[in-house]
């Protein structure tokens, strides 16, 4: 089991900043979803999450393999491309699983109780007005290059693993 957060002031300066980096992640695992089938068919899973200070990476399986698997996912971060396809395929999505936030009156409460509660916080009608504005490709990618640049990590490894 392999975990490693990749914390990012950047993230939570501004709403546009939040949905940089959820558009971001979403491209991220789109991009991984073929070359990763092997490692999945092989009983190897992997997860990327947009935490709110920055990427969780969860990699776990069969422990001779796992760091292959690992290295291919942080290629694909160091390496960060899209098309303009992709980009708005993505953006789409997020339109809706934002608007999906919004309608439900639980999900809602929750994150108007916790933009109440914390300090610096984003609120999902930001978000979505933000996404409802228009993000620019060129937004995003000068984005990915600042979250690249100021990165902190933590890092977690369980198992039958050597120092």
């Amino acid at each position: 089991y392999v975990r490693f957060h990749l914390i990012s002031p950047l993230i939570q300066q501004s709403a546009e900043n939040i949905v940089l980096f959820d558009t971001f992640v979403n491209i991220l695992s789109h991009n991984l979803g073929e070359p990763a089938y092997e490692a999945d068919v092989a009983q190897l899973e992997y997860k990327l999450v947009a935490g709110e200070h920055g990427l969780v990476i969860r990699v776990k399986g069969f422990n001779h393999k796992l760091p292959l698997l690992f290295q291919l996912i942080i290629d694909y971060l160091s390496d960060f491309t899209f098309t303009p396809a992709v980009f708005e395929m993505i953006t789409e999505q997020l339109k809706k699983t934002y608007f999906n936030i919004l309608i439900k009156p639980e999900t809602l409460a929750k994150d108007v109780r916790l933009l109440i509660l914390e300090h610096g916080r984003w609120s999902m009608i930001d978000k979505y007005q933000t996404l409802m504005n228009g993000l620019s490709i060129e937004s995003l990618a000068s984005f990915v290059k600042a979250f690249k640049s100021q990165l902190f990590v933590e890092g977690l490894v369980q198992g039958n693993f050597t120092s």
